[in-house]
């Protein structure tokens, strides 16, 4: 569980004042400059956007690591683009997340993330700068302050900018750690936003010296895709930016009128070639992964050994090899593999978590605590309150279980309810 998010409270502070005020929550498009419902400040927005954007990436696989120059790249491509658009000022930042999903997406403020899956269907910089200026322009003209705003006022509440956990219990914990990835809401833009992205983030290309018709490419690819056999593994990236040939047809309109460019093709095939070295490796873990989906757990473990030989420096490939020893029981051997893959990436949350858990499990009290308290630096979730609970529970320490439990009982799931049942059972002893 992620902690209350600071978006409803920005908001109803907001609603609050305007209702005082007896105004209407409008402001103008820093892009359009037209007028648009919003019930978000600026400053508000960009502290929403920092507040969610380490969680949101926690979420979905965390920084890819293998090759932090591909880091660099991108980031480098992306504030090229930042500079030349229509907020400049903002604290754009960008980042590449271990995630084979094809997508991208921003958050308040110019928090914006691309995942490898999506790079490595690119074939130039420019189509880069066409994903990137896309995502800098649902930024710049404050998309998702609009998004959320319209939700607030329809009475659907907030979607939470984050994630929460799926319902588990230690028997199941089954990928749990890419569990934790399907769930956080980035906000789904109407078609009229996808539009005034195409657009101005093409300008933007232009402006940068790169050439437009990256995005015509891109949008081709994109329908071309939506056709084919790959459109099911493509769900994320389709559902946010629904792909269309008036969309091509649109993007082709506006090239027309912009200046040629740089396409860059061979620094970006260079900058990606470790993604591409790797495809076989990360094509292994994803096939573990679809077959633990079919319970198929033998066959899951010996593609995740696999995919460990193809990249062993891949802690993901050790943590889905330690939730399905920890399923067949064999505690010890999932231990070991916790281990290495906290090794290999200290900074995800699931990784100490479910060597946490692990540890829980098996009455190692002092390394549970302080993998579970690691866990909750990175990411606070209704799990790891649970099962500290858990730990100073079986140490006798009922005043601190009782904390625990109680913050881990407001999550809304199965893990809550047992919490609940945990702070009545202790409430009832004192």
């Amino acid at each position: 569980m992620i902690p209350r998010s600071i978006a409803n409270r920005l908001l109803a502070s907001a609603i609050a004042a305007s209702l005082a005020a007896g105004l209407a929550g409008c402001a103008v498009n820093p892009v359009t400059g037209k007028k648009e419902l919003s019930l978000l400040s600026q400053s508000q927005e960009v502290a929403l956007g920092a507040e969610q954007y380490p969680k949101a990436q926690q979420t979905q696989g965390g920084e890819y690591q293998i090759d932090p120059a591909l880091q660099s790249y991108v980031s480098n491509v992306g504030q090229k683009l930042a500079k030349v658009s229509d907020q400049p000022q903002l604290p754009y930042e960008f980042v590449v997340l271990n995630n084979s999903v094809p997508n991208a997406w921003a958050l308040p403020g110019g928090k914006i993330a691309v995942n490898r899956g999506l790079l490595v269907l690119l074939e130039d910089e420019a189509e880069l700068a066409a994903v990137l200026g896309h995502e800098i322009v649902h930024a710049a003209a404050r998309h998702s302050a609009a998004a959320m705003s319209q939700q607030q006022i329809l009475g659907a509440g907030i979607a939470i900018l984050g994630a929460t956990t799926k319902d588990t219990a230690y028997g199941d914990l089954i990928s749990l750690g890419s569990q934790f990835g399907g769930s956080a809401y980035i906000a789904k833009y109407g078609r009229d936003n996808e539009l005034e992205s195409d657009r101005y983030g093409m300008k933007y290309m232009a402006a940068a010296g790169y050439d437009p018709q990256g995005a015509v490419r891109l949008q081709e690819k994109f329908v071309q895709l939506s056709k084919g056999n790959q459109a099911s593994g493509l769900d994320a990236l389709f559902a946010s930016h629904p792909p269309s040939q008036s969309r091509v047809n649109a993007n082709i309109e506006h090239a027309k009128k912009l200046s040629a460019g740089t396409v860059n093709r061979n620094q970006y095939q260079k900058a990606i070639a470790q993604l591409k070295q790797d495809a076989d490796a990360y094509k292994s873990y994803d096939d573990a992964v679809a077959a633990v989906k079919n319970k198929n757990y033998d066959r899951a473990l010996t593609l995740t050994r696999q995919a460990q030989k193809q990249q062993p420096r891949e802690a993901a490939f050790y943590a889905l090899e330690g939730d399905l020893l920890a399923q067949k029981k064999q505690y010890q051997s999932a231990l070991q593999s916790y281990e290495m893959a906290v090794q290999k990436n200290p900074t995800l949350f699931s990784n100490w978590l479910m060597r946490g858990m692990l540890n829980a499990q098996l009455k190692n009290y002092t390394a549970a605590e302080r993998d579970l308290n690691r866990s909750t630096r990175h990411l606070d979730t209704a799990h790891a309150h649970y099962y500290l609970g858990q730990v100073y529970e079986q140490q006798g320490n009922t005043k601190s279980a009782l904390s625990q439990y109680q913050i881990a009982a407001e999550d809304s799931g199965d893990i809550g309810t047992k919490a609940q049942a945990r702070v009545q059972a202790l409430g009832n002893q004192g």
